[in-house]
Formats: structure tokens, sequence, C-alpha cells
């Protein structure tokens, strides 16, 4: 069985950074993805789905509160989670959202210091499996333009 999402959108909003007692920290945001089709009558039809995401380790929410920013283009990898909660009045409420194991931000950096972090065009943040215990260091490293467009 696999569990496996990409997206590649734009951010709704700036990450918010959430802060923990234990020096550990997670970003989270919403990204946009669109599509199009066209209906009966012969006409595209525009649709936008909006994701919510979870960087679940501090060096993802460090990456994300450094380079990440609203209208930015944004290369998510990651699974999708739901969990459930109860609301104030007791209705049981569900959340879908991508849980991420690779983030990058897709945004040339211009002469100006705006825009994305780049060096050599891209930068990304990978979550390995030992980031996963929180016993190794991150790892932050450009890539390079391995995307299909």
């Amino acid at each position: 069985m696999v569990n496996k999402v990409i997206l590649i959108g734009r951010l709704g909003k700036d990450p918010v950074i959430k802060h923990f007692s234990n020096d550990n920290a997670i970003a989270e945001f919403t990204v946009a993805t669109s599509d199009n089709y066209k209906n009966k009558e012969g006409q595209w039809v525009d649709v936008t789905d909006w994701h919510n995401v979870k960087l679940p380790f501090k060096r993802q929410a460090e990456y994300a509160e450094k380079y990440l920013k609203k209208g930015g283009q944004v290369f998510i990898e990651g699974k999708i989670r739901t969990r459930s909660y109860d609301d104030k009045d007791g209705n049981k409420r569900y959340i879908t959202e991508v849980v991420a194991e690779t983030v990058r931000s897709l945004e040339k950096r211009d002469s100006g210091g705006g825009g994305g972090y780049s060096e050599g065009g891209n930068s990304s943040y990978n979550t390995s499996s030992a980031d996963t215990q929180n016993s190794a260091p991150a790892q932050q490293h450009p890539v390079e333009d391995d995307l299909p467009f």
C-alpha cells in the first residue's frame, strides 16, 4: 500500500510556526492547486483546491519560516493524514492534511533579495527516516531543476 502525494501550488498565506517547550516546532500553511476542464457547453472551467500542509519537524519549520511566503510557488511531497477532534459542541470533526516529507521553494531569487531562496535554482528540505526520530541533523541543500517542466 502506498500513501504518497505530490503537490505543486502556491501558498495561500505565510506559514504559521508553532514552537513547543521540548525545543520542537511545526509549520502549517495552505497550498492552492488548480485544474481545469471543459463543461458540457464547451467552456473551460477553472477549479482551485486548497490543501492543508504540515511540516512536523523543527528544521522544516525553520526552512518554511525563512523561505516560504504567501503567493510563492512550492513543491510538496508527503503523505495524506486524516485526524479527528471534537468541537466545542461535542461534534466529531475531521481534518485532512498533507504531512510533508519534502518541501521545495520553486521561486527564483531576484537581485533585490525578494522572492524565494535560490542557490543553483531551487532549495529544498528533505526529511529522512532518521529525522523523523529527531536523532539526526536535517539536510538542506540545493537541487537541480529535476521537475518535468
